[in-house]
């Protein structure tokens, strides 16, 4: 069974503080029971090849075990190579889609946007820009364009589908298309 998390989004969005505290803490005892724990340990090897999401990063990450231990797991990052002490409960050990896609009236949510990724954004002189992400911050996204770094709002960002990173480019106010003639 998977979860729709772009429902339960919505549904938190309604909540009050002290429901979300009180969640987190439910969540917390929850993620912290021996069952769940044991649970995951028990599918785990010295070697494997796993998939963990980094909370800091907002994205999945691939890994392999190099120890198990009481609640977390040694691993080195097969992206960078650095070496993380993961919780198990972070592990995805069934490969489920943890794809957060929230419903946000312009731009993208700050739960669908990753680090590493490429997003662009329309500057205050109409030019489209594109970059990689470097941070996530609560109410803008740091930028890499080309040698300089922007913050950009949240709502302001959009996907890209081909770019040249810190390329800028004049949008026309209006397109103009030929009519195909009859011959």
């Amino acid at each position: 069974m998977s979860m729709n998390f772009s429902v339960v989004l919505e549904a938190l969005n309604q909540a009050s503080a002290f429901e979300l505290f009180r969640l987190r803490v439910a969540i917390n005892r929850k993620l912290d029971d021996p069952q769940w724990t044991h649970a995951i340990r028990s599918r785990l090897h010295v070697g494997q090849e796993i998939d963990y999401f980094s909370s800091t990063d907002n994205t999945v990450r691939r890994a392999r075990i190099d120890e198990l231990r009481r609640k977390q797991a040694a691993v080195t990052d097969l992206g960078d190579g650095r070496r993380w002490l993961v919780d198990f409960f972070t592990i995805n050990v069934d490969g489920m889609d943890v794809q957060v896609r929230e419903q946000v009236a312009k731009g993208l949510g700050r739960n669908e946007v990753m680090v590493g990724e490429t997003l662009g954004f329309t500057d205050r002189d109409g030019h489209e820009r594109s970059g990689s992400v470097q941070r996530l911050n609560d109410k803008t996204v740091t930028l890499q364009v080309g040698h300089q770094q922007w913050r950009v709002a949240y709502q302001l960002l959009h996907r890209v589908v081909d770019s040249i990173p810190g390329m800028a480019v004049d949008l026309p106010q209006q397109i103009s298309l030929p009519l195909p003639t009859e011959s």
